[in-house]
This record gives C-alpha cells, sequence and structure tokens, in this order.
C-alpha cells in the first residue's frame, strides 16, 4: 500500500492506494482547497495565515495516513514552494505537521509523475499522446509515447495567479478575457511547435481544473458538449454573463472552485488556440496516481534515477571504468562508517558515478562545475533536496572543506563526503584498492587504516593523506592514519 501526498498550489491531495495486478487502486482519497499561491505577499513570502492553514491541513493528513499500514508515503510539494521565498523556512514545521519528509519538486519532474500517472491508466500501449496539466501555479505540457516521455515543459502560469491578476475583484467581462488569454498564449507561444498535433494522436488533460471544465461543459450542455474550442468558449461567454464570479451557479461547479476555474479557463483556451487542438479528453489521474506509480517501481528496483544517472554520465564522456571503480568503494567504505539511516547510500553512489562530469568544462575546477550542473540539470527522478545534496557531495570531493562546513554537522552527509574523498585519494594514486584491506571509522575523529607497501610503492600516497588530515583539521576533525602489514 502507498500514499501520495500533492501539496499544490491550489489543494492540498491525498490518495492512499493498493497495488493490484497490473493497476493501483485508490482506497482513499482526501481534498483541502488551502488555496497555497493565494497566500503568498507582495514580496513572495507564504503569510502566517497561509502557513497556519496548512499547517492545520497537514495534521489532519496525518491523522488519515496513521489509519493505514503503509509500505511507503512520498510527499511532493509543487510550484507555490518552489517559488515562495520562506518555502525553505516552512517546510521543517510543515514535516513536523505531516510526520514524512516532503520533497520541493521540479516542474519537470512534476511533469513526468503526471504522465507515468496518466499513461498507468491508458490501454494504449502505444499511442502517441499529448498531457496537459493546469495547476494552481504553474501548467505542465508532457509528450509521449506510450509509457515514455519524449517532451515535458514546466510553464509558470497558473489558475490562482491568473484569476487574481485578471478578474480583479471577481469582475468577469469580455475584456479581461482576452487579455487573460492573450497573456496565457505568450507563455506558450514560443514552446508551441513541438506539440503540434501531427506529433500526437490523442489529447489529455488531467488537473482537476481540466476534469471541472469538462464537467461543467457536459452538464449545461454548452457548445458541442466537449473540451474543443466551441464549448470552452461557451462556457466563457456563459461566465461572462454572470459578470461577478460570486453570482456563478451552475452544475457541475462547486462554489469553492469558481474563483480559480476562471483562470483555468482562460490558460486551456489559450493552449487550444496555441497548440491547434480539437479535442481534449478529461482523465481521473495524474501527479498522485505517478507518485504512488513511482514508489512501487522503485519497490521493484526499477528506479528512474539511476536511468537519469547513466544517461548523464553518458551525455558528460564520464570514464565508467574510473567512476565505477569510486563508486563501489566509497560504498563500501561508507558502509564500514555505520551511518544512522540509508537516505545518503544512494546519494552517495549517484555522485561517485557522476563526480567526474565536471571534467568536460575545466580539469581544474571541474569538482565545482560538476556541482553547479548537478544541482540545476532536469534529472528525472530526482528531488530538489537530492539533487542540493548530491551536488554539495560532489563540491566536497577535493579541496578544503571549509565551502561545505555546514552540512557536515550531519554525520551521515560527514561519512558520506569522507569515504568519497577516500575513494578517489586511491583511484588518483592508482591504488586497486578492496575494501577489505581499509579500516576508517568516524565518530569524534577519523581513524584510517592503510597497509603499509601502499605508501611504499606510491609515493603520492604520503602526501594526499597529509593534505587530507589538514583539509579536516581545518574543519576541527582530529584524522589519525596507521600503517599496518
Amino acid at each position: 500500500m502507498y500514499a501520495a501526498v500533492d501539496l499544490g498550489s491550489n489543494s492540498f491531495r491525498l490518495h492512499i492506494g493498493k497495488h493490484d495486478g497490473d493497476a493501483i487502486r485508490v482506497l482513499k482519497s482526501v481534498r483541502e482547497p488551502i488555496r497555497l499561491a493565494a497566500g503568498l505577499d507582495a514580496r513572495g513570502n507564504l503569510t502566517e495565515a497561509a502557513m497556519q492553514s496548512a499547517l492545520a491541513c497537514l495534521r489532519n493528513f496525518q491523522a488519515v495516513l496513521a489509519g493505514y499500514r503503509l509500505d511507503a508515503v512520498r510527499v511532493v510539494a509543487t510550484s507555490t514552494l518552489r517559488v515562495a521565498r520562506n518555502g525553505a523556512a516552512f517546510l521543517p514545521a510543515a514535516e513536523q505537521a505531516i510526520g514524512y519528509p516532503i520533497e520541493i519538486i521540479s516542474g519537470e519532474e512534476e511533469g513526468r509523475l503526471i504522465y507515468m500517472g496518466v499513461a498507468s491508466t491508458l490501454p494504449d500501449g502505444a499511442e502517441r499522446r499529448l498531457v496537459i496539466d493546469i495547476g494552481g501555479g504553474s501548467t505542465e505540457i508532457i509528450l509521449g509515447h506510450g509509457p515514455d516521455i519524449e517532451r515535458v515543459e514546466s510553464f509558470s502560469i497558473g489558475t490562482v495567479k491568473q484569476s487574481l491578476s485578471f478578474f480583479v475583484g471577481g469582475r468577469i467581462d469580455a475584456v479581461s478575457f482576452e487579455a487573460a488569454i492573450l497573456s496565457a498564449r505568450s507563455h506558450f507561444e514560443d514552446a508551441a511547435p513541438p506539440y503540434h498535433p501531427q506529433f500526437w494522436k490523442q489529447a489529455y488533460g488531467s488537473s482537476g481544473t481540466i476534469r471541472a471544465l469538462a464537467d461543467i461543459i457536459a452538464k449545461n450542455n454548452l457548445g458541442d458538449g466537449k473540451l474543443s474550442a466551441a464549448g470552452l468558449d461557451a462556457l466563457k461567454l456563459r461566465f461572462i454573463d454572470f459578470g461577478q464570479v460570486a453570482r456563478i451557479d451552475m452544475p457541475g461547479l462547486r462554489p469553492d472552485r469558481a474563483g480559480t476555474i476562471i483562470g483555468g479557463l482562460a490558460i486551456l483556451i489559450a493552449l487550444v488556440r496555441e497548440l491547434d487542438i480539437e479535442v481534449m479528453q478529461s482523465i481521473e489521474a495524474g501527479l498522485r496516481m505517478g507518485v504512488m506509480w513511482d514508489l512501487y517501481l522503485r519497490s521493484m528496483q526499477r528506479d528512474r534515477r539511476e536511468e537519469s544517472v547513466v544517461a548523464l554520465a553518458r551525455k558528460f564522456h564520464v570514464d565508467d571504468e574510473r567512476a565505477g571503480r569510486v563508486a563501489a568503494l566509497a560504498g563500501a567504505l561508507y558502509t564500514q562508517l555505520k551511518p544512522a539511516g540509508d537516505g545518503c547510500a544512494k546519494l552517495l553512489r549517484w555522485s561517485a558515478l557522476l563526480h567526474e562530469m565536471g571534467m568536460v568544462v575545466s580539469q581544474t575546477g571541474y569538482h565545482k562545475h560538476a556541482a553547479y550542473m548537478i544541482e540545476n540539470a532536469d534529472l528525472p527522478g530526482f528531488t530538489t533536496r537530492e539533487q542540493r545534496v548530491m551536488g554539495k557531495l560532489i563540491l566536497a570531493q577535493k579541496g578544503n572543506l571549509r565551502k561545505v562546513a555546514d552540512a557536515l554537522t550531519d554525520l551521515d552527509f560527514a561519512k558520506a563526503v569522507l569515504a568519497l574523498r577516500v575513494a578517489i585519494l586511491l583511484m588518483h594514486a592508482r591504488i586497486d584498492a578492496d575494501a577489505g584491506e581499509l579500516k576508517l571509522r568516524m565518530k569524534n575523529r577519523i581513524d584510517l587504516e592503510i597497509r603499509r607497501e601502499w605508501v611504499g610503492s606510491h609515493p603520492t600516497v604520503s602526501y594526499w593523506i597529509e593534505k587530507e588530515q589538514e583539509w579536516w583539521d581545518e574543519v576541527g576533525t582530529d584524522f589519525s592514519v596507521r600503517s599496518v602489514a
């Protein structure tokens, strides 16, 4: 059983599902319209009221989760927490409220998970398809072929800001609608060509906004009754007739959605016009279903992150043999160091495999370039937090440790840094070491035992160990080395 929690810009949602044959069956679904994006002040900070509302919701979600025996839980945050200036400061309280780590995912990772959720529910495994998700703070467009994603882009335009910016005070008129549509089209026009109809067979809308629009059009017999230009324009005219958000009263539209659905409609009309979409099909699947499938696949040792690392290493011409040696030895040394948890083990391995990718930019400062690329690359499957940790590990692979001194207060991270640096040191000294030939400990100090013959046959080993002792001493950690027969 798996749980997916989506901290969206418009609503917070929770799905609990069970893997059942070829499908994941949803057992419990909870939605609370938090309107987090509307809680951003003029400086881009979440207001105290918005944060308290979010924390109350997360405590409710924790109570729901506690009622199930779950194999894995993943909590993801999207656009608003990506852009909120005080988002990082808010995370610890939010994580305490729900009882699980919260991952702020990139727009591209959000799109990947959305597509995974949609593809898992469709019968045609070879269909070429376009998937669109309009959220409260961002819009994702994904092009795919069966289960495979060919292209994904995230745009910083969502229902909340579009509604607040163009329908001020809830007033709805033709001029405001056209301005909202033109504004939305300006976000998509440059990126539109790869998503034109010649590249896909069917278009799907996965978000709650698109599903709500489809429901309103169908229940009110608007236009041709479909998510098409005719249906959407007919709904636009009906909204203009109401003139005010507070007056909207239509079958299929919940009162709490009226304030943001108008912005969502403007964005979807813009997409239909810009991408030349004839008709779209709404689908009851998306981010949360994708998160649960991702959890299931990870449990089956089919981790998308592994594929991303292999692809990135290939792209930057990493020497597989050198990288593999460092990864194997660093992993074995990390195990020797007896970390408190397993949170760093995989990140250490992937960092070791990519530690020399910066050499395509510079032979001397490659660790800095690699760290920057890791932190800023589009790496499917990874969260921004994971990429940040990997960036720090890679930055810490050589030279002084002052640059990551703050992070070294996390003992497991410090052990990962130590394991990586020792593995790289031996690789550079051309010592084909086995972890069984080394003893490495780290508590209040570092103790390293190496074979005496290595010091004699590899002259640079002594030099690098002395430097290593100096660098650890600079951050307040004693480093003792002993040669044994």
